[in-house]
């Protein structure tokens, strides 16, 4: 799509009012390469959002197929979806919101090397999952390829979203906050969300992420936690850990 195309210009009008934003800002929203890895609870907000806000490039990966319990909370799939792949799936809800957009769909697990190639590829990573393996995995790519990693997550009624750029000085990764990689997370099928929470948090993180693209992130070194009972957010500072196994000099 030319960049003066009337139709370009009338579809992110809201957007390109803003002077954050602007045309050049558009552009390089439509410009940018971002991986969302999981297409569940959070990854459905985060690529309905990225897909409406223009960001030319996504690839979204989920090995998992749609079942009726998804429905409660991930909204990019539909009753008519159970039993095909999550990627599939939300891929016709993307192209639904805005067919000018490219998509790539990654329907199976990916192995450490991969993600390291996929992360080298893409402007962005946007961290949707919900098990700490594929956490630390992503946060390893991250930092090997220097990707700024976007990271949320949902349980019960409390989230929290937050970021990491490998790029900014002093700048932590997210082992700084987990430090042990053997940690078991609990899941939303033991522990139950409730579910308007996985928007407000995929939301938050689609936002960040517009917000890295336009070259203005806010969240490396802090993290918003909210309590979605009480309606309270509390602003958290993360500390850079020196013995990091990750991005420092490893463990005394």
């Amino acid at each position: 799509m030319a960049d003066t195309d009337s139709e370009f210009l009338e579809r992110y009008s809201r957007q390109i009012k803003l002077p954050l934003v602007g045309l050049e800002g558009q552009k390089a929203l439509r410009d940018a390469s971002v991986l969302i890895v999981g297409m569940g609870g959070l990854g459905s907000p985060v690529a309905m959002y990225l897909a409406a806000a223009g960001v030319g490039h996504l690839s979204i990966a989920d090995f998992d197929i749609v079942d009726e319990s998804n429905l409660q909370r991930q909204i990019a799939h539909g009753h008519s979806d159970i039993g095909s792949l999550k990627t599939e799936s939300a891929a016709r809800t993307l192209r639904a919101i805005n067919p000018a957009i490219k998509i790539n769909c990654l329907d199976y697990t990916l192995e450490s090397e991969e993600l390291g190639q996929l992360a080298s590829a893409h402007h962005l990573i946007v961290d949707c999952t919900d098990n700490f393996p594929t956490r630390f995995q992503l946060n390893t790519a991250s930092l090997q390829s220097r990707t700024p990693l976007v990271s949320g997550a949902a349980i019960r009624w409390e989230g929290q979203v937050t970021a990491f750029d490998p790029n900014q000085e002093n700048s932590p990764c997210y082992q700084c906050l987990y430090q042990n990689p053997d940690v078991e997370a609990a899941s939303c099928a033991a522990e139950g969300v409730i579910s308007p929470l996985v928007g407000v948090i995929g939301t938050m993180q689609a936002l960040e992420a517009v917000n890295i693209l336009l070259g203005r992130g806010q969240l490396h070194g802090a993290m918003w936690l909210f309590d979605a009972q009480f309606m309270e957010w509390q602003k958290m500072t993360i500390p850079k850990n020196p013995r990091c196994p990750a991005c420092g000099t490893g463990p005394a």
